[in-house]
């Protein structure tokens, strides 16, 4: 990822921590010992953590903004 905004920062920090509650629960940490499925498994929780993590920012920033526009009085 090349010049990450602080959101997307976040999400990967949040997607590599999914990752590792993955690999923590299957008592591996070594990526080379697992086999197709667990990596499958492991390459979505990374992902799915990092773009949950991601859309919960965006609709934070979403209500923070929604929030300064001021309601047009007619």
């Amino acid at each position: 990822m090349i010049d990450p905004t602080p959101n997307e920062r976040a999400a990967v920090i949040e997607g590599g921590k999914t990752g590792g509650e993955y690999l923590e629960s299957i008592a591996k940490t070594d990526l080379v010992t697992l086999t197709q499925a667990e990596w499958d498994i492991f390459v979505e929780a990374v992902v799915t953590g990092y773009c949950d993590h991601l859309r919960a920012l965006a609709a934070l920033d979403r209500k923070r903004l929604d929030g300064m526009v001021p309601e047009v009085p007619f």
